[in-house]
């Protein structure tokens, strides 16, 4: 894995290795910022299932503002901290180690992007984005960037309106906008 474009272009992430983990495929990360490109400038963005920070230090590279890398396994919570250190990140970012449902309950701030890469097939879509919506942490013209398996998806979210949706072989890109309301 590395950074695609931006400020850290070209350099290469930590990752881990073995058959648990699945990263974003560089094909689909590019797809992705290709999508969202109009939104990442100045974008305060909230990753949740982190990883290895891969989207958001992606987004950070192309001229993100800040964000905060969430994940409840601390094998994640380090790599993304040896990764932010690696790319300069550190004071852009902030690193926690948390379930997501507890996070946004207390957060109280919102965010421009959130990025959402929950484990396959484990039941997190719903929910989570019930709780992204319950607890309003998506700024008015921010958006949530969904990375699911074809068996994992559900377009009906309330309070949330598709706003582009691609798909890359069992991957598919869902991206939410929130719904205005009186429209």
């Amino acid at each position: 894995m590395r950074i695609i474009s931006g400020s850290r272009r070209g350099h290469k992430l930590l990752e881990f290795e073995g058959r648990d983990v699945r990263p974003t495929t560089d094909r689909v990360k590019e797809s992705i910022f290709n999508l969202i490109q109009d939104y990442i400038s100045g974008a305060e963005v909230l990753d949740m299932f982190a990883g290895s920070g891969a989207l958001s230090f992606e987004a950070l590279s192309r001229g993100a503002s800040y964000a905060v890398l969430l994940d409840n396994d601390s094998r994640s919570v380090e790599l993304i901290k040896r990764n932010a250190s690696e790319l300069r990140f550190d004071s852009g970012c902030t690193v926690i180690q948390n379930s997501c449902f507890d996070y946004v309950k207390r957060c109280g701030r919102k965010f421009d992007i959130i990025f959402l890469d929950p484990p396959y097939n484990k039941g997190y879509i719903e929910p989570v984005l019930a709780s992204i919506v319950e607890n309003d942490v998506l700024s008015d013209d921010g958006i949530i960037v969904l990375e699911s398996d074809n068996t994992d998806f559900r377009s009906d979210i309330e309070g949330l309106d598709i706003y582009r949706q691609k798909k890359y072989g069992r991957t598919f890109i869902t991206i939410y906008k929130k719904m205005q309301s009186g429209i």
